[in-house]
Order: C-alpha cells, then sequence, then structure tokens
C-alpha cells in the first residue's frame, strides 16, 4: 500500500509538473502570438511606409527630371541667346573698329613760314603772356571707295545728274555692243573737322637721355647748376622738375628767351662730373576743340554699277563719257568722270566745288 500511494504521489507530481509546464507553453504561446501580431503590424507598418516613400520618391523623382528638363531648355535657351549675343557683338566690334579707321587721322602738319607782323598791343597793367598759342583747324575731305566695274562721274549742272538718277538703267553703245549700266545715289564715308589748340612754353623745356649717375639730390643740383650757366646757353632757373628712374626731366626758367634758345639747339651740356649730352625739347600743352563729323551726298555726282569690260580703261571711259554728254541721253557736260576696271579699286576725294580722286 505504501508503494502505491508513494507511486500515486509520484504520478500526481508528474501530472502537476506537466500542467505546469502545458500552462507555461500555453503561455508563451500566447506571448510569441502576441509578438507575432506585434511583428507583423509593424512589418506591415514597415511596408506601408516603403510604399509611401517609394511613391514618394517616383514622385519627387518625376518633379526632378522635370525641373532639370526645363533647367536644360533654359539652358539651351540662354546658349543660343548668348551665341546670338557674341555674333551682334562681333558686328558691332567690326562696325567700331571699322568707324575708327574712318575717323582715325594720321598726318604731319606742313611746316608753314610765318611772316612777323606787329607785337599785339596790350592794355596797362597786363602781364605778358609765358606762352606762345597757335591754332590749326585740320579738314578731312570726304571720301568714297570705288570698285572694280563702277564709275563715277560728275556734271557741271545738278539737274543732270537728278534726270539721270531716275533712270532704272542707262544703255551705253561700245562700238558694236551695248552694255546696261545701272546709276546710283553716292553717299560719300563720314568725314571730320576739328581744330588743335597749341600752347608752348616760353620759359619751360623738357629733356631726357640724363642718366643718374650721381645720388638723385646730387644729380639735380648738378642739372640746375648746369642749366643755369649763361656761358652753356643756359640762363637763371626758377625750378628743376627730376626723374631718376626714366632720366628725364622740366626746366623752368626766370627770364623768356633761354628756353627758346635751348629748343632750337636741340642738345644741352651737362655737367655731372663728366660732360653728358643730353636732348633738349619744347614743353607744350595741346587740346582738341569743336571736333565735327559729317557725311553728305554730292549733287552733281553719279555712281554708276554694272560696268562691264568690253574694251581697254580708257576707250571705255571715253565711250561712257561722250554718252552721258548727250541730252538724249538725259546727259549734259560733264565735268569729271573716272572708271575703275575690274580687279582694282580707288579712293575718290571730293571737295565743295571740284572732285578730285587719288588711287
Amino acid at each position: 500500500m505504501n508503494a502505491a500511494a508513494a507511486e500515486l504521489k509520484k504520478y500526481k507530481a508528474l501530472i502537476e509538473s506537466a500542467d505546469m509546464e502545458r500552462s507555461r507553453l500555453l503561455l508563451e504561446k500566447a506571448e510569441a502570438e502576441t509578438e507575432k501580431k506585434k511583428a507583423e503590424a509593424e512589418l506591415q507598418s514597415f511596408m506601408d511606409t516603403e510604399d509611401s516613400i517609394t511613391d514618394q520618391y517616383n514622385k519627387d523623382l518625376l518633379e526632378v527630371q522635370e525641373e532639370k528638363k526645363s533647367v536644360d531648355q533654359v539652358n539651351q535657351n540662354l546658349k543660343r541667346e548668348l551665341h546670338d549675343l557674341q555674333k551682334k557683338l562681333q558686328v558691332k566690334r567690326a562696325e567700331s573698329d571699322s568707324l575708327q579707321r574712318k575717323f582715325k587721322i594720321e598726318a604731319e602738319i606742313p611746316v608753314k613760314t610765318v611772316k612777323f607782323a606787329r607785337v599785339l598791343e596790350r592794355e596797362e597793367g597786363e602781364e605778358a603772356d609765358d606762352q606762345v598759342e597757335s591754332v590749326f583747324t585740320v579738314t578731312q575731305r570726304p571720301s568714297f571707295v570705288l570698285k572694280g566695274g563702277q564709275a563715277v562721274i560728275t556734271f557741271e549742272e545738278e539737274k543732270v545728274a537728278e534726270q539721270i538718277l531716275r533712270l532704272a538703267k542707262c544703255s551705253v553703245t561700245c562700238d558694236k555692243s551695248k552694255m546696261d549700266v545701272k546709276p546710283y545715289s553716292l553717299t560719300l564715308d563720314p568725314s571730320v573737322k576739328f581744330e588743335v589748340h597749341i600752347q608752348v612754353s616760353k620759359k619751360s623745356i623738357k629733356f631726357c637721355n640724363a642718366p643718374p649717375t650721381l645720388p638723385e639730390e646730387r644729380m639735380r643740383d648738378r642739372l640746375e647748376l648746369s642749366f643755369s650757366r649763361v656761358s652753356r646757353g643756359g640762363g637763371e632757373v626758377d625750378k628743376l622738375e627730376y626723374d631718376k628712374h626714366t632720366g628725364t626731366g622740366r626746366v623752368t626758367f626766370l627770364n623768356t628767351g633761354v628756353a627758346e634758345n635751348l629748343v632750337h639747339r636741340g642738345k644741352f651740356c651737362v655737367d655731372t662730373g663728366s660732360d653728358v649730352l643730353v636732348d633738349v625739347l619744347p614743353l607744350y600743352e595741346y587740346q582738341l576743340r569743336k571736333f565735327q563729323t559729317y557725311s553728305g551726298v554730292p549733287n552733281r555726282t553719279v555712281l554708276l554699277g554694272g560696268i562691264q569690260a568690253l574694251m581697254d580703261e580708257e576707250d571705255l571711259q571715253d565711250h561712257l563719257e561722250i554718252h552721258f554728254q548727250k541730252p538724249s541721253n538725259y546727259g549734259g557736260e560733264v565735268e569729271n568722270i573716272k572708271y575703275v576696271p575690274d580687279g582694282t579699286q580707288l579712293t575718290a576725294f571730293f571737295s565743295e566745288d571740284i572732285t578730285e580722286k587719288e588711287q
């Protein structure tokens, strides 16, 4: 009996242990189910978030692509606009260069013999000028470039040129041949007129080629001493400036006459420990005034174009002159004519009353 009771107790303990294990497993299963549902919910949330992020990404990507297309289009438009502006700039620069060439004048003013007439009377108390003033008027004659196959003809009367310009073409007979030439109105290239006002100092000069063989202060003192020596052609110095870097300077004398004499000589010997020959130049200022540009149309002159080289230059020019002299061809007395054959060009210069041509 004791053994059976012990066995029963043992089985009861096993059953209780199994029940507890079963309860524990059921509890763990329930917790696992809860964790599973929670994990599934989180997974679904992550999947929903991923879908949302993917949709937003695709939407943003589409917007970026559209914006990129728009920016690319703007860039292309800007590049085309930049290209057009660069072409316009090149055209404007070419026009500017052409105008600069037209208005650029480089000429030497001829030497003029000036006859002394009298000394200008000054009012009482008025001091003598320390400068010689001169005014030069520069006038550029208007011109026109004739190209090959063109001619320019000037009539004695303006009405004849007007008659010719009304014609669409002129049939000119050259021996056994005929050719049609077209008359054009002639527009001259722009010309300029201006005044150059020059003031030359009577008391001051410039000098150059004076190398700094001594310290600057001593060099300046030596120069002043040399220019003040009357025996060398100098005079009493009022002021002296010297630049050791360029070897140039200027001297102002107290009295007039000294500067003029030194400028005429062109050279002056200065003592800087050894004799140095410096160049002497006049000191002057100049101004450009009354600058005017103008262009016009010569009323008695006609440009002829489309001329064929049917014969040599002189014979063809004679036939043109004969044709346009005849009243039956609406012509009149010819003052001047010049034909330019193919392959050459010529510049015609105009004055107020006559036409001159230079090649």
